[in-house]
């Protein structure tokens, strides 16, 4: 079994969608197997983002970070059959104007990197999704204690493991 990290960003948690983005996970047989609210910190955001400055330079990383430090996010570990893959292609893209209708950010955000330009924020995108199983690994223990996830069976499991 396959694991990732999902956090819903404070832009999801205030506009009332947790809910509806967890169903969406949990009606394609992912299984959440650990979950919590945490407010962060600059200097946990530095670490969860710890690549970004490299890969998009510090003004990208800053933003980022701003943004994920300004309300609370709802952090959850899934697991199941390809969950890194399973659950980027549910989240969509990262600019939520490339997404597709019908997942997470094609259906609740709309906005591109044009904007986030001119409004100088990072773009409000809702999720963030582990980009692949090592990132997952790197994810997941930053997050969560091996304690906080748990191992149970469900019903889905006989249809989609």
């Amino acid at each position: 079994m396959e694991r990732t990290l999902v956090l819903i960003k404070s832009d999801g948690v205030q506009r009332g969608l947790v809910g509806r983005i967890m169903q969406r996970f949990e009606d394609a047989g992912l299984k959440i197997i650990g979950l919590k609210m945490a407010w962060v910190d600059t200097d946990f955001a530095a670490k969860h983002y710890f690549d970004l400055k490299e890969r998009k330079g510090e003004k990208v990383f800053k933003l980022t970070a701003d943004y994920l430090t300004e309300g609370p996010v709802v952090a959850m570990v899934l697991e199941g059959v390809e969950t890194c893959a399973n659950a980027r292609r549910i989240t969509g893209e990262t600019q939520p104007s490339a997404s597709a209708p019908g997942t997470i950010r094609g259906d609740f955000a709309h906005h591109g990197y044009a904007h986030a330009d001119k409004t100088g924020r990072a773009i409000r995108n809702l999720i963030h999704a582990s980009g692949n199983a090592d990132e997952a690994k790197i994810e997941i223990p930053l997050w969560f204690t091996p304690a906080e996830l748990h191992d149970y069976s469900t019903d889905a499991q006989k249809h989609t493991f």
